[in-house]
């Protein structure tokens, strides 16, 4: 059996003063109508493109399909470690569910994943800079430009939750989109619980707070099922 995968778990007020000024972690900003939102606070640290790769979300979403990026992203979060906001592991389980209805694979495309709040195109507080939103480019062989296409999908993605929210075909920016389908869960950001809060929203010079989180299912489990057969066994 391979070893548990870890994946570090930072306060993003514990970075670097340029990593906090391009994250903004905790800070408010509005979306196109105005309303204000607050930014995440918790990440995922992958330290090199090969943990990027290896480190599975869920069976068939690695993180690395969350963090493609072009020169839109500021440069420093271009380079490892690079940081991703918690809640993508939500994501992850939602694209994992849409991808077995389906019936193929998911593309998400560069850009369509996580974006800072540095990143050129968010303009806005989109779901991209919470982690919690994508843009699939590509389901199996077919290529989402038409309308028929990006509907048929759209359907798919609604019917698995009331929580998504999708795009209409169309050409307006930022309301419709006519080559990808649009897919997102909203505002939603996650502490781990692994993170202790009882801290002021500063960094803490010398006391870096951070913790690993290892995700392995059967492990996770086997002291519930022992629980139960004990249960069953009165």
């Amino acid at each position: 059996m391979s070893e548990p995968q870890q994946i570090k778990v930072v306060d993003a007020f514990d970075l670097d003063d340029e990593l906090r000024s391009l994250l903004k972690p905790g800070e408010m900003v509005r979306d196109a109508q105005g309303r204000r939102k607050r930014l995440p606070r918790y990440f995922y640290e992958i330290p090199t493109h090969d943990a990027a790769i290896q480190i599975r979300l869920t069976p068939h979403f690695g993180i690395n399909e969350f963090i493609l990026v072009d020169l839109k992203e500021a440069q420093r979060l271009q380079q490892f470690p690079r940081y991703i906001p918690c809640a993508v592991r939500l994501l992850a389980f939602f694209l994992e569910q849409f991808r077995t209805v389906a019936g193929a694979s998911i593309h998400i495309a560069v850009n369509g994943g996580y974006r800072s709040p540095a990143h050129k195109m968010s303009i806005n507080a989109t779901e991209h800079m919470w982690g919690t939103a994508a843009d699939i480019y590509r389901i199996g062989p077919n290529i989402l430009k038409t309308q028929e296409l990006i509907a048929k999908f759209n359907d798919v993605a609604e019917e698995l939750s009331d929580d998504v929210t999708v795009m209409k075909y169309g050409h307006d920016t930022g309301i419709s989109v006519d080559d990808h389908v649009h897919i997102d869960l909203g505002y939603v950001t996650v502490v781990p619980r692994e993170i202790s809060e009882d801290r002021m929203e500063v960094p803490q010079e010398n006391r870096p707070r951070f913790a690993f989180e290892e995700r392995r299912r059967r492990e996770r489990r086997a002291p519930q099922i022992a629980v139960t057969a004990n249960n069953k066994s009165e």
